[in-house]
């Protein structure tokens, strides 16, 4: 468990969900991973929208529909509505309608998520670029072909504005690791030479998409990745939250660059329920909880005992401060001992 819950009638910090407004929820490697819902995943979002935290489930993934999304939440134990999910083709959509001049027909490159999107922003989807698009919307589907590939190709080379759903290079599957997205776009880009304007994380247009929908005011993005979910909170202004849960390592935490550096960390979604961890400057370091870090000759040591992740979010800030990047090597070993304990 990270962190202490504060109870209702205990003066002292609030819990983050709380202390945010609305919790933009990247899905993979923080709500669910492949089939399964995370450890504490479903009781901890429950909780946190008793506490009045709105709850929006933001996805790079253009092809399922935000009902599907839905469906499958729920089916996981997560409360999720339709409403409550934002998908990259949604930011697509709408960065397509907002263009001046005002287009209609969009040749669209993807699955049902993505024509669904265009739709609801009242735009035409078309197939061909005969069909006189003002736009190209580039979203993934497993059954895109080179046909559908051509089409775009012979419409941007045209100089129309080009807007990709997502730029991932990868998909993951039961069999492995797929092209994604951004590989597909690549060959339209190979093609053509131009570069589409991306709607999904890291640009901020998706997480602007998720506030817009839910009115926040304060939100908190929450995800498992630094180079799409931190990044892409950094981009649209908002403060971050990076869970354990999914692909980031210690190793990438210590050495993120300024750009890709959360406000907040926790070992899950547990995380809502506690207050921000609290860092100390001490003298020739930073404390948090029971644990110090600082930098000695160029080489970033942990000394204390506690929370795991108070010894990674004190080695994070001793690391982050230093005038030159630390060796971090020593931090690790500590805090892999830490973990095993």
């Amino acid at each position: 468990m990270t962190g202490h819950f504060a109870m209702d009638d205990e003066p002292g910090p609030l819990p983050l969900a709380q202390e945010y407004d609305t919790a933009l929820l990247d899905l993979d490697g923080v709500v669910y991973v492949g089939p399964h819902a995370v450890a504490h995943a479903a009781a901890s979002l429950t909780r946190a929208g008793a506490l009045g935290m709105r709850l929006a489930y933001v996805t790079n993934n253009a092809y399922r529909t935000p009902r599907a999304v839905a469906g499958h939440l729920r089916r996981l134990g997560l409360p999720a509505a339709e409403d409550d999910v934002v998908t990259s083709a949604q930011a697509a959509a709408r960065l397509a309608a907002e263009l001046r001049p005002p287009v209609v027909r969009v040749l669209a490159i993807g699955g049902e998520g993505l024509l669904a999107a265009l739709r609801a922003y009242g735009l035409e989807p078309v197939r061909s670029a005969e069909e006189d698009p003002g736009c190209v919307v580039q979203g993934f589907a497993p059954t895109v072909s080179w046909r559908e590939l051509a089409e775009a190709a012979y419409a941007v080379g045209r100089g129309v504005p080009w807007i990709v759903t997502n730029a991932d290079p990868s998909a993951p599957t039961h069999r492995g690791t797929a092209p994604g997205n951004g590989a597909l776009a690549g060959v339209v880009r190979a093609a053509t030479g131009a570069v589409p304007t991306v709607a999904g994380k890291p640009s901020a247009a998706l997480l602007r998409e998720g506030a817009a929908r839910t009115g926040a005011r304060r939100p908190l993005m929450i995800g498992d990745r630094l180079d799409t979910d931190v990044e892409g909170a950094r981009s649209a202004g908002f403060d971050s939250l990076v869970v354990l849960t999914g692909a980031t390592t210690a190793h990438d935490l210590l050495t993120a660059p300024e750009h890709r550096r959360p406000t907040h960390l926790a070992a899950d979604l547990r995380g809502l329920l506690a207050p921000a961890r609290r860092v100390e400057k001490y003298p020739g370091g930073y404390r948090c909880g029971g644990w110090v870090g600082s930098v000695r000759d160029r080489e970033l040591v942990l000394t204390g005992r506690g929370d795991p992740e108070d010894a990674l979010w004190a080695a994070c800030r001793a690391a982050w401060s230093a005038a030159e990047s630390p060796s971090v090597a020593a931090a690790l070993a500590t805090l892999g001992r830490c973990a095993r304990s």
